[in-house]
């Protein structure tokens, strides 16, 4: 086994398996521009390397690599701390609703309620079981006994009801 000096093999060995490096640093990093940074943070620090000796060039390159990708991701990792452990200033926003705003909601709400308890019995339970249940018109056919389609014309209903409702309102 021939032990090499670095700077001239290091570089020529760099190029040579640049493209299975790539796909090293890829893999570690899950983002094709990540891993191209990373393996010229690479080339430069294989530029830098002076007096010594390594048997295998190619470890010693994925090595330098795999501890660059590492010490990103521990940066990457104690960034994300920082910003979330950042306190809240005074002149940050509120999160909370205006009082305005928490007014306009109920008075909607209030409205809403209204246009739904103008509705027919089966249109309002098929649009609530659509929209606050989560259930599906086949599931809503079984429930009221009626038709697939007959659910569709109730929710169609429903909905242009609560539309015009609103329009009303509006004016």
């Amino acid at each position: 086994m021939t032990v090499r000096r670095i700077r001239p093999y290091l570089t020529e060995s760099f190029e040579r398996y640049y493209q299975d490096l790539l796909r090293f640093l890829f893999r570690r990093t899950g983002d094709i521009e990540e891993a191209a940074d990373l393996a010229h943070d690479t080339y430069v620090r294989l530029t830098k390397v002076t007096d010594q000796e390594i048997e295998n060039e190619k470890a010693y390159i994925f090595r330098v690599a795999g501890n660059l990708a590492l010490d990103m991701h521990r940066r990457s990792g104690r960034r994300a701390v920082w910003l979330s452990d950042e306190e809240l200033n005074d002149d940050m926003a509120d999160p909370c609703p205006s009082p305005e705003l928490r007014l306009i909601d109920q008075e909607r709400l209030a409205s809403m309620d209204v246009a739904l308890s103008e509705l027919p019995v089966k249109a309002r339970l098929a649009l609530l079981m659509l929209r606050v249940d989560g259930l599906r018109y086949v599931e809503i056919a079984d429930r009221l006994n009626v038709s697939v389609s007959m659910v569709s014309k109730y929710i169609t209903q429903a909905l242009q009801h609560c539309r015009d409702h609103i329009r009303r309102g509006e004016e």
